[in-house]
């Protein structure tokens, strides 16, 4: 009887130890973080085929709220962006809008063919807003988007309606 109940003590110790269980706070799968802050949406409507990845808000410090974010058609029909809305406030949007399949519309950085600005909405960094997206064919989708502050990788993000004196260091530099 004794040897039965070391035998599944031990079995037990062991499953925990293998399964990962016993890792207790600093179990790996407790600790996965997100690769980015930004949203991703899949949009398989009307014969669409188009992924947003990495879509976020950037606070410009000047009452503005900037897109951040990559489109793009997988589809092989073309679509058009025609709009983005937060909280029925229409965004000022130029650009490229044609969604051509495999041409992504990059909002912001180096490869960017767009620009999407949200003017006097007054954006709060660390909070959330509903994001809207309209297309010609795909139709209206919406996601929940984080606002993050002017600063790392957003650091050169402006609106462009009131260029800062550190925006207009770095734009000509």
């Amino acid at each position: 009887m004794r040897r039965t109940s070391i035998y599944i003590a031990s079995t037990l110790v062991l499953a925990f130890a293998l399964s990962g269980c016993a890792a207790g706070l600093n179990a790996e799968t407790r600790n996965i973080t997100r690769v980015t802050d930004g949203n991703e949406i899949t949009i398989d409507e009307n014969g669409s085929e188009i992924r947003v990845v990495n879509l976020t808000l950037v606070d410009t410090g000047d009452g503005a709220a900037v897109i951040v974010g990559t489109i793009i058609n997988q589809g092989t029909d073309p679509d058009q962006l025609l709009g983005l809305s937060v909280n029925g406030v229409q965004a000022t949007l130029t650009g490229e809008t044609n969604l051509l399949t495999n041409k992504p519309i990059t909002f912001e950085g180096e490869q960017a063919n767009a620009k999407a600005v949200f003017y006097d909405v007054n954006p709060e960094a660390g909070t959330n807003v509903r994001v809207s997206l309209g297309f010609a064919k795909a139709g209206l989708v919406s996601a929940e988007v984080i606002i993050r502050d002017k600063r790392d990788d957003f650091k050169n993000v402006f609106s462009g309606s009131k260029l800062s004196t550190a925006d207009t260091a770095t734009a000509t530099e």
